[in-house]
């Protein structure tokens, strides 16, 4: 009998529901505090598992408990939110996916496994594979933007950064795929609200990146807060148990959100606690996080016969089998047994800065107002952002919440030594310090803003740092007005007016985790350069962009509106029988502004300019089963070495079910010197070419299909080749 069956039969039905119960962690004077619970559970193997506690030191104390105390020595499952690093943070997720560069994106997740391994930690609930598609969501910092290719990608990557080639490596965490599923597509942009999408927009849209995660061999999965069309995916066994374990095969550990359980009474699904553990249980969830629905409910359900002893062992047996994939029963305190050497600290943090630069996304640039220019003498540097080290680690922090991060100013202080700085906030990020209201807060704000603008006129050039502090985006920072906050856009107006007065040119920096609504400062900025939150390497990396020693190559993952009013927006939307025609009144079109975005999926420019040539897929004629391969000629027409993103989008033409206007099925980035042409190759295996049919079934129909190959989703920008699928 091996380890796993043979604690089940030694278990009691107390030590069984520990198993499947994790709690948060605090500190106290004393040392960790366990929420709800004292460290007698541990000891009594009553609580198996634990999220939220950092520090090597501690982890181990907690360990030592279960192990050498506990009856039966069974090591605690400890995890982490670690979203975008741990202790060195690297780009926000969405900023990442503006790289395009999934092996960038695995060794992100990697760095952060093995800094948290050095912590004791064995588990991260990561990465957020949520299709994003409305800019008020706070929560769209956490994922890939808008595109399921995308997202899939990049769960694949992240899975396998996290993970490592063996999950019993003294470096590699146990990933979790959330959250299960559709949760981006909640009513009006707000957390935790109700989803109702079609079972096509399931299967197109938000499953393709879950599905990906469990063929790159996921550990766990988290279902969503929300429900779908009325059922909560906590409880959802259609979802849980008939997709995910059923079609997709996944065996690993269902953990729910932090009190998920709980909240199936406010659901109105559950009548009470007792209910709501049955109806976890039954729907495949391990592992109930901070609710104690399941030690406090199910051995009522037990005794009244609504769940089985079997139920209970199935979802024991895969926690201690996670446990012991992590190598956890032979070495719980392998995690963070060894230091990490000072020169592999250097070689991250070099990595992160290099990363940041390549996440960044460069907006506009007229009149080649960046890279600054060579002669630089004085710069002045304007903003609630610009000297704001702490707001560069963006909404997930991890362990790095006080670790040094560099912020704008700093950044530039070191990397333009001989450039007289001169510095001033102008305005709060969010009203004023005295109160919007009170006069002499009206008072500090003109006069922050004058004195802002003052700076301007004898600067070679200015830098304005504008948007969001780092907790306006993430959990629960829902805003239904997604543009400059407080008094920022007054500084903006202020402080372009005088320096365009005096012949200056003016460079935005945004800091925010989603799309702004910006359509003044767009036109009005000399340029705009988007950081979102690059981490702990901010400053420094935001400082080779603005230097030109890295030329900006991110791309946009989400769509920016140009107003409130359009979003939800994204680039792949259907054309209906009556598309936007400003000849036609009577066509799918708005009175006040174009249908087009501000910015399209995948816009960004460069320091030099990139051309298309010579579209051409082969074969031409494809086949189920069959793969094809795209090419197109691009050449760096500029006077610097660059790094270019092609895209490569379809059009189904004709088909049983109306499509997309244009589908992401691939992208390559390309590294050209000034006046190279290289030949971009994109394969694309024809599967990839057909949709789930009327049966939700993948299907193939022959007919022509629309390959579109160019810098971004704006059709008019992109060049048209076709092919034609055969039965």
């Amino acid at each position: 009998m091996d380890r796993i069956e043979r604690l089940l039969g030694e278990m009691t039905l107390a030590e069984k529901l520990g198993q499947m119960t994790m709690v948060a962690s605090g500190y106290a004077v004393t040392g960790p505090v366990i929420v709800g619970d004292s460290t007698e559970s541990i000891r009594a193997g009553t609580l198996g598992n634990l999220l939220n506690m950092v520090g090597v030191g501690h982890v181990n104390e907690m360990q030592r408990l279960a192990v050498e105390e506990s009856r039966l020595g069974i090591p605690l499952l400890i995890g982490l939110d670690i979203i975008h690093g741990h202790r060195t943070l690297f780009p926000i997720p969405l900023m990442q996916a503006a790289a395009f560069d999934a092996a960038a994106w695995e060794r992100a997740a990697h760095e952060a496994a093995t800094e948290a391994c050095a912590d004791g930690l064995a588990l991260t609930f990561a990465p957020m594979l949520d299709v994003a598609r409305d800019p008020r969501w706070g929560r769209s910092a956490e994922g890939a933007g808008e595109d399921p290719w995308l997202t899939a990608r990049m769960a694949a990557a992240k899975v396998r950064g996290f993970q490592g080639a063996s999950l019993d490596s003294a470096h590699a965490l146990a990933a979790c795929a959330k959250h299960f599923c559709a949760y981006g597509a909640m009513t009006a942009g707000r957390d935790y609200a109700a989803v109702d999408v079609s079972d096509r927009a399931l299967r197109e849209v938000y499953l393709p990146p879950f599905e990906a995660a469990v063929k790159a061999g996921v550990a766990t999965l988290m279902p969503a807060f929300t429900d779908i069309a009325g059922v909560p995916m906590t409880a959802h066994r259609a979802l849980l148990q008939g997709t995910l374990r059923g079609e997709w095969g996944f065996d690993g550990v269902v953990i729910s959100d932090y009190n998920a359980i709980a909240e199936l009474i406010r659901h109105g699904v559950a009548a009470d606690l007792t209910d709501a553990a049955v109806l976890a249980l039954k729907a495949g969830v391990d592992i109930d996080m901070m609710a104690d629905a399941y030690r406090k409910g199910l051995p009522k359900a037990l005794e009244q016969g609504r769940v089985t002893m079997a139920e209970i062992d199935t979802a024991v047996r895969r926690v201690l089998r996670l446990k012991q994939q992590l190598g956890l029963f032979d070495d719980p305190y392998r995690r963070g047994a060894q230091p990490e050497p000072t020169a592999v600290l250097a070689e991250r943090h070099r990595f992160a800065r290099a990363f940041a630069a390549r996440c960044a996304v460069l907006l506009e640039n007229r009149a080649k107002t960046l890279p600054l220019p060579a002669n630089l003498q004085r710069l002045a540097v304007i903003g609630p952002l610009a000297d704001a080290d702490a707001e560069m680690r963006g909404p997930w922090w991890g362990a790095g919440e006080f670790a040094p991060h560099v912020g704008v100013l700093q950044g530039l202080r070191a990397n333009l030594p001989g450039v007289e700085l001169r510095h001033t906030v102008g305005v709060a990020v969010t009203g004023s310090e005295a109160g919007d209201d009170a006069d002499d807060g009206k008072e500090d704000v003109q006069g922050g803003i004058a004195l802002a603008a003052a700076l301007c006129d004898d600067a070679d050039a200015v830098i304005l740092c504008l948007g969001e502090s780092s907790t306006m985006s993430g959990e629960a920072r829902c805003r239904a007005e997604p543009g400059l906050p407080g008094h920022q856009l007054e500084l903006a107006r202020a402080v372009i007016a005088r320096a365009h007065t005096h012949g200056k040119r003016v460079v935005a920096i945004l800091f925010s985790g989603r799309p702004l609504v910006i359509p003044w400062l767009a036109e009005q900025a000399d340029a705009v350069l988007w950081a979102g939150f690059l981490g702990t390497e901010a400053g420094n990396a935001l400082a080779d962009l603005l230097v030109g020693r890295v030329s900006p190559s991110g791309r946009i993952a989400m769509t920016w509106p140009r107003s409130v009013g359009q979003i939800p927006l994204h680039y792949a939307q259907r054309s209906g029988g009556r598309p936007e025609n400003p000849a036609d009144h009577y066509t799918s079109q708005y009175l006040d502004m174009p249908n087009a975005p501000l910015y399209p999926f995948g816009h960004g420019l460069s320091y030099t300019h990139f051309s298309y040539a010579n579209p051409r897929v082969t074969p031409q004629h494809v086949r189920r089963g069959d793969s094809c391969t795209a090419r197109v000629e691009v050449t760096n027409d500029g006077a610097c070495a660059a790094r270019e993103t092609v895209f490569l989008f379809i059009h189904d033409v004709v088909a049983s079910v109306a499509r997309p206007l244009l589908e992401l099925k691939g992208a390559a980035t390309v590294e050209l010197e000034p006046g190279e042409t290289r030949t971009v190759e994109i394969r694309v295996d024809a599967e990839a070419l057909c949709f789930p049919g009327l049966d939700l079934r993948p299907t193939w129909e022959a007919g022509d299909v629309d390959v579109w190959l160019g810098p971004c989703a704006d059709r008019m920008k992109l060049l048209k080749t076709t092919i034609q699928l055969q039965a």
